[in-house]
């Protein structure tokens, strides 16, 4: 039982829910069988290794957070570090001498055992009154000491085997402090710092599988105020905004969780998330596999062979009731996850156009994509004319990083409902041009990622290659 305050739990308690979807995330991946080769390769979020074993794998050994919040008189910050552990589970068969040796498959009537890393969940709890953050702040330091465990396994009263479990030794800090910010509102920022600092020395040629149980695994923190409130990282309002801005948190992201309009939880989270996340109503239980939805999960799962079925069920306690669940899901609970409507806006009557919600370019007689034109450098850019493209560092699709210093044309030139121009573009010397543009699927940039070339191109004819670069042009392609 937790030992905060009666209203901060209840902010926690409204929290967990998707803090523990953070914490479990790809824990077991369809199709829950430690033998599939997608879980051979687990924990991917929030791993803090230890400190020496960061030069060897690359990753990193603390997580910080950096939030504004806004405490209220002799206001109280709750700390809840929440991760899970790595046990490591060996299997062994009853020999005929009444001992036992190391198996890679114990077969039982119910249930395939093999070796596997369990997830055990940990908490560290903190509650300290704001006014102690000031200055050096408020350190904690724990230990989990290495712990090892034997689970005999019996059919008809028969020991065939065992299960051997052996977590590490582990040891953590987590350090608070507070600055208070300039300005009328008496606002701070919190600095929360997590780190793995266990003694661990890796040997040579350490592999991440030797670093995992002395980790840190799916790290995250749950921050309440007793009677304060956060301020949002990614929506704050205007006069907090210079300060967030300031903000840097490293390896984990701050987001205002529980009810939404409520700001008394804060949830740091190694995933990106959006403020007050949630879990859709009809999902009826954790599947762990967020690349795909229930309904496919489910439908996949039940469809299983019962052996398959049978070593998932070995796999872990949390694989299991997977598999639980999607053999006992009805067809009208199932049918709720094929889709859901979360709102209905009447767009009939007299009032139905003056009211439309959105902009349409499709639909507005003054956008045409193929006569538009966007300045750029001072020359008019539009369908026929030839750029040369210089994609920037913000682009989404990294692919379009290798076009830098190509040359293209220009398709069309489009508007999105954000007000924002989009030059559709073919590459120049691309052998499947003709085809894009039939198909009408093209490169996509911003004005200012291109520089204008040379004489405009008709749409539909072919484009001589290698066409005469500016010098001016040349550079500016080399300097990017």
């Amino acid at each position: 039982m937790s030992g905060f305050p009666a209203g901060i739990e209840r902010g926690f308690a409204a929290a967990r829910q998707i803090a523990d979807a953070v914490l479990l995330e790809g824990y077991v991946l369809y199709p829950y069988r430690a033998s599939a080769a997608k879980n051979r390769l687990r924990w991917q979020f929030g791993v803090l290794v230890p400190p020496e074993y960061t030069a060897q794998g690359g990753e990193h050994s603390h997580q910080r957070t950096e939030c504004v919040l806004e405490a209220r008189g002799e206001d109280r910050l709750a700390v809840e570090l929440r991760f899970l552990r790595v046990q490591r589970r060996t299997v062994e068969r009853a020999t005929a001498a009444g001992g036992f040796e190391p198996v890679e498959r114990l077969e039982l009537a119910d249930r395939v055992l093999v070796e596997w890393d369990e997830g055990v969940e940990e908490r560290i709890e903190l509650l300290v009154p704001v006014e102690e953050l000031t200055g050096a702040g408020v350190q904690r330091a724990f230990r989990l000491p290495g712990v090892g465990e034997t689970e005999l396994l019996r059919e008809q009263g028969t020991a065939v085997g065992r299960l051997v479990r052996r977590r590490e030794q582990v040891d953590g800090l987590v350090r608070l402090t507070v600055e208070e910010l300039p300005g009328p509102y008496r606002a701070q920022r919190l600095t929360a710092v997590v780190e793995n600092v266990s003694a661990w020395v890796p040997p040579r040629r350490a592999s991440r599988e030797d670093a995992l149980p002395r980790s840190l695994v799916s790290a995250h923190l749950l921050l309440g105020l007793e009677h304060g409130r956060f301020v949002s990282a990614t929506d704050p309002p205007e006069w907090a905004r210079p300060a967030v801005e300031r903000c840097r948190s490293r390896h984990t992201w701050p987001v205002l969780a529980g009810p939404e309009g409520e700001r008394g939880v804060l949830l740091s989270s190694p995933i990106i998330l959006e403020d007050h996340p949630k879990v859709a109503p009809e999902s009826l239980g954790t599947l762990y596999d967020a690349t795909e939805i229930d309904e496919i999960l489910a439908l996949r799962t039940a469809a299983l062979t019962d052996e398959e079925k049978r070593e998932a069920r070995g796999t872990d306690e949390r694989a299991a009731a997977v598999i639980d669940l999607a053999d006992s899901m009805p067809p009208e609970v199932l049918e709720r996850l094929h889709g859901a409507i979360r709102g209905l806006r009447d767009l009939t009557g007299a009032t139905a156009d003056a009211e439309q919600p959105w902009w349409d370019p499709g639909n507005d007689p003054e956008v045409d994509p193929a006569r538009d034109r966007v300045l750029v450098g001072g020359h008019a850019v539009g369908a026929g004319s030839r750029v040369l493209l210089r994609p920037g560092r913000r682009r989404t699709d990294a692919q379009d990083l290798f076009l830098a210093g190509r040359t293209g044309v220009v398709e069309a030139v489009l508007h999105d409902v954000d007000g924002s121009v989009h030059l559709a573009v073919t590459v120049e010397d691309d052998p499947g041009a003709d085809l894009w543009r039939a198909q009408g699927r093209f490169r996509y940039f911003q004005p200012d990622e291109v520089t204008p070339l040379g004489e405009a191109v008709p749409l539909g004819e072919a484009v001589p290659p290698g066409g005469a670069v500016p010098p001016a042009a040349d550079d500016r392609a080399e300097e990017s």
